[in-house]
């Protein structure tokens, strides 16, 4: 059996560590995470989401296909919930839902309300990568 459990251990072993790399899983936005992830120096991309906004909705397939993306995989997304986080909105500057703002750690390198062509969305995300 422990010959059995050594080998089932090396083929999962095999399997993950031949796995591509993914950025990072889309996270709630709080200004803890926001302000930790500026300090380490990390790029950063906020998205400002409300459910019911259909701008929103055709950004969200792009900004779900960059989590999932290696070249984004150093990139932080954090999806600011445009309806219930009115403090947070205030202190970023954001009066629209669909605002999309990258950081490359505490400097904002970009920020466009109503982008939805994915291309345009990559660059903006871009601009915060190193």
């Amino acid at each position: 059996m422990s010959a059995l459990r050594t080998l089932l251990a090396a083929a999962l072993f095999s399997l993950v560590s031949t796995a591509p790399l993914m950025a990072q899983p889309i996270q709630p936005f709080s200004m803890a995470a926001l302000k930790a992830a500026q300090t380490a120096g990390k790029p950063i991309l906020v998205d400002a989401y409300a459910s019911w906004c259909p701008t929103c909705r055709k950004q969200a397939p792009t900004i779900d296909a960059m989590a999932k993306d290696p070249a984004f995989d150093k990139l932080l997304i954090l999806r600011l919930d445009y309806d219930n986080q009115t403090a947070e909105k205030q202190a970023l500057g954001i009066v629209q839902q669909s605002t999309l703002i990258v950081f490359r750690g505490n400097k904002e390198t970009g920020r466009e309300i109503g982008l939805v062509e994915p291309d345009q969305i990559r660059t903006l995300a871009k601009s915060a990568l190193p």
